[in-house]
């Protein structure tokens, strides 16, 4: 008798954390990542697994924010430096395979649902962020390339942005590596 109790309220306490799951879930809305000094924000449903920033092969003749390609998890990946694309930094100069920048840097690949072998250089992950936790920002009538969405202001005042995977994998400019 006392093992029947014993296994329901395991059972009971498993379905309770099961659901504590879902509704955190549901909750956080993006992968926050820092590079180049700017927050930006990548929807988690875009966002795939992320890997250290370990050894990558460079592809000659390719645009300077184009790294090179990877094997991540037996997959041929293409690695673009995120800042380096977004055009906040010189890429050639500042990924280097001795950088200190490998510590805490990290790769954010593309969810697999888009159809993309591709993996983004990020300085640092800064966590989960929900829109509850987040204020949004006036658009300020700028025109912004299709895979920039909304600027969103945290609590400590910090200006994140928001950026479409899945509008980044069909960019023209970011499709074409060549240099």
């Amino acid at each position: 008798m006392a093992k029947k109790e014993a296994l329901r309220e395991l059972q009971s306490r498993l379905a309770e954390r099961l659901q504590a799951a879902r509704s955190e879930a549901r909750t956080a809305n993006w992968l926050a990542v820092e590079s180049a000094g700017q927050g930006f924000l990548l929807p988690l449903s875009e966002a795939g697994e992320i890997f250290p920033f370990g050894a990558y092969v460079t592809v000659p003749h390719t645009k300077s924010w184009f790294l090179g390609v990877a094997n991540l998890r037996g997959g041929l990946h293409g690695l673009v430096d995120l800042a380096g694309f977004l055009g906040f930094r010189n890429t050639a100069s500042t990924v280097a395979p001795s950088d200190s920048l490998r510590e805490q840097a990290r790769l954010v690949a593309f969810n697999p649902a888009l159809e993309v072998n591709c993996a983004l250089l990020v300085e640092r992950l800064a966590g989960l962020r929900s829109k509850e936790q987040l204020q949004a920002e006036a658009d300020d009538g700028r025109v912004r390339p299709s895979f920039v969405g909304g600027r969103y202001r945290d609590g400590q005042g910090r200006r994140w942005q928001e950026l479409s995977l899945s509008a980044l994998a069909g960019d023209e400019a970011f499709l074409k590596i060549v240099g």
